[in-house]
């Protein structure tokens, strides 16, 4: 397990106290991967995990949950960036991607360039949230132009009042994700219309620690990362609402659910390799997160899939699996 991951959201481990001790007791004569024989340990072998910063705790939730289980299996998270997770993916380096958007049409050519074919699965949703300094007493809600006024390529504002002249003559001082992100690709595309669009001049991070130190050590600081990293750290900062077109949406399960939060609400995936689920570890490992894709979000404080996103689910597992035994 790789420890820095799984220590990254300081509630998930507490949260996962009772989840482990339930799965243990829920397995009875089957282990975490559904086979028979009760003890776990007829699975052996590595699972490597790499990609999104975002989907990193949930693969380690369902990695600790599953490996308490299955002693024998060892699951490595890594957090390489979606677009990192794939450059190791189709070079054939790890089992399984995590992203916080679909592949690119360019990396399903780079998978395909070396054999590499893969599944996708939908497995929790996530609203992306822009965050302020606790200190910040004047926004409340922000509407996607005002965001993308901000933000877009060339954008000169570097001060509050620029924003609404009702605010105060605050500095302006940015935060966000790498460009190597899922998240900056989603926040890029749904704020400035265009994937990678972006202005330059802020303090780019992979690690969504970077943003909350720089977001809460700033009055007029702001940043975005994943709904469940600000609950993680709302005791130091502010989500602002967004208006989306229909008035002022604040970030939650139930709008993210709803997609009433919008344009910043968004599906997380998993893309497990083809050849390795031909290995019985990953495709145990892979049925037992499908299979426990809302019991994982939450305990990873994640926003579990809608009814109609479920079904969809369950029936992608329904056909690996008809695959796998035909």
């Amino acid at each position: 397990m790789n420890i820095s991951t799984s220590l990254r959201r300081a509630k998930a481990p507490l949260a996962l106290t009772a989840a482990v001790m339930l799965a243990a007791s829920a397995c009875g004569g089957a282990d975490a991967g559904g086979s028979s024989g009760g003890d776990g340990d007829k699975l052996s072998g590595t699972i490597k995990v790499d990609g999104s910063s975002t989907v990193a705790p949930l693969s380690t939730a369902a990695a600790q949950l599953f490996q308490q289980a299955n002693s024998g299996v060892k699951v490595t998270v890594g957090t390489s960036g979606t677009g990192g997770g794939f450059e190791k993916f189709c070079a054939g380096e790890t089992d399984i991607s995590d992203a916080s958007r679909p592949i690119k049409d360019e990396e399903k050519a780079a998978c395909e360039k070396e054999g590499v074919k893969f599944e996708e699965f939908t497995v929790a949703n996530d609203g992306l949230t822009v965050v302020v300094s606790k200190d910040n007493d004047f926004a409340d809600c922000l509407t996607v132009e005002q965001l993308k006024k901000i933000w877009e390529p060339g954008s000169k504002i570097n001060n509050w009042k620029q924003v609404d002249s009702k605010f105060p003559s605050q500095k302006l001082e940015l935060f966000g994700a790498g460009t190597d992100s899922g998240t900056f690709d989603y926040f890029t595309e749904a704020i400035n219309g265009e994937e990678g669009a972006s202005r330059t001049d802020y303090s780019p991070s992979e690690d969504d620690n970077v943003t909350v130190q720089g977001v809460s050590g700033s009055k007029g600081g702001m940043g975005y990362f994943g709904l469940s990293y600000y609950e993680e750290n709302q005791d130091k900062l502010k989500a602002l609402k967004i208006d989306g077109g229909d008035g002022c949406v604040a970030p939650s399960t139930e709008t993210v659910q709803d997609s009433s939060y919008k344009p910043l609400s968004r599906p997380l995936f998993i893309y497990p390799k083809a050849s390795s689920l031909e290995k019985k570890e990953v495709e145990a490992f892979v049925e037992y997160y499908v299979e426990n894709s809302a019991d994982i979000a939450e305990k990873a404080l994640f926003v579990p899939l809608n009814d109609e996103q479920q079904a969809e689910l369950k029936k992608d597992l329904e056909a690996l699996r008809e695959q796998h035994s035909s």
